[in-house]
């Protein structure tokens, strides 16, 4: 019997002879992003509240060392008055993302690659906010290296995009997409509505505007209602007044919505894209099966 466990203990020894090797293997082997030569390096935004340790593990989160270059600026609660009105300049901002920029007509691909530590905002919340705030076709990334609200990683996508773009966002539509971030997550959290279907509600809303083009507030007003009542969605007085006024104020923008609902319809399907080719490649893992199955059935084999 001793020879059999002994047997075993060599087994398992194999084994992590043949892991370890192939782990560093696939690590040295590991091929960085190249740089697109015609829209430029990813760029990644630090809150600047971010301590030395807490900028470290976003930029694990980010993968930043997966990029063979990016370029790197800081969010303070500067930029934040700078994008949206009344807001606060000493604010403390911890929220930080990765843009990379695509060709025209890839649309928005947004992941929150720290869940747990973004705490209101969904990817459909910052989708929605980011095209009515005139932001298109890029990946975005969203970290925090604790809980937080997620609402700074907004305006640092706003300061990363100029930069990259050399374009200037519009400030009222910045403006009305954080006032839009601001109204579904109240939403979210006061109507006991999901996030989902917040992000549902919105993007309808807009559509119907683009497809009715209403010319007063009353009209807006009845878009809304007849949303809600579609999306069997019951909401206070105050909530249906939030959303009456902010989509009022986004009616009222030069914003081709259009454009914007055909963008929204594809997040869904380039997030089925982005994480379902991790699982596609079956012959690595088959190959991995049939290694540990022989494996077994050989240990199996020294106790008969």
């Amino acid at each position: 019997m001793k020879q059999k466990w002994m047997a075993v203990i060599a087994a398992f020894a194999l084994l992590i002879s043949f892991v370890l090797p192939m782990s560093a293997s696939a690590a040295t082997t590991e091929q960085k992003n190249p740089i697109n030569e015609k829209l430029g390096v990813p760029i990644v935004v630090y809150g600047s509240n971010l301590s030395a340790d807490e900028k470290e593990t976003v930029k694990i989160a980010l993968r930043v060392d997966q990029e063979t270059e990016v370029d790197e600026i800081t969010i303070s609660g500067q930029d934040l008055a700078k994008y949206i009105k009344d807001s606060n300049p000493s604010s403390r901002m911890f929220s930080s993302a990765k843009i990379t920029r695509q060709d025209a007509g890839k649309g928005l691909t947004i992941s929150i690659v720290t869940p747990d530590n973004i705490t209101q905002v969904t990817s459909e919340m910052y989708a929605n906010a980011m095209l009515t705030a005139g932001i298109e076709d890029a990946i975005v990334e969203i970290a925090a290296p604790k809980p937080v609200t997620g609402h700074s990683a907004l305006v640092g996508i706003y300061k990363a995009y100029e930069a990259k773009t050399g374009e200037t966002l519009d400030i009222e539509r910045t403006d009305v997409a954080n006032d839009e971030l601001s109204v579904a997550t109240s939403i979210a959290e006061s109507a006991g509505v999901s996030d989902a279907q917040v992000a549902e509600l919105l993007t309808e809303i807009k559509k119907a505007i683009a497809e009715n083009k209403p010319a007063t507030k009353e009209e807006v007003q009845q878009i809304v209602e007849e949303q809600l009542n579609k999306l069997q969605i019951n909401l206070s007085e105050a909530d249906r007044q939030l959303l009456v006024d902010l989509m009022d104020r986004i009616s009222n923008l030069n914003i081709d919505f259009g454009k914007l609902s055909s963008q929204l319809s594809d997040l869904t399907a380039k997030f089925d894209e982005k994480f379902g080719a991790i699982l596609e490649d079956e012959g690595f893992w088959q190959s991995v099966k049939n290694f540990f199955n022989n494996l077994i059935d050989t240990i199996s084999s020294w106790f008969k």
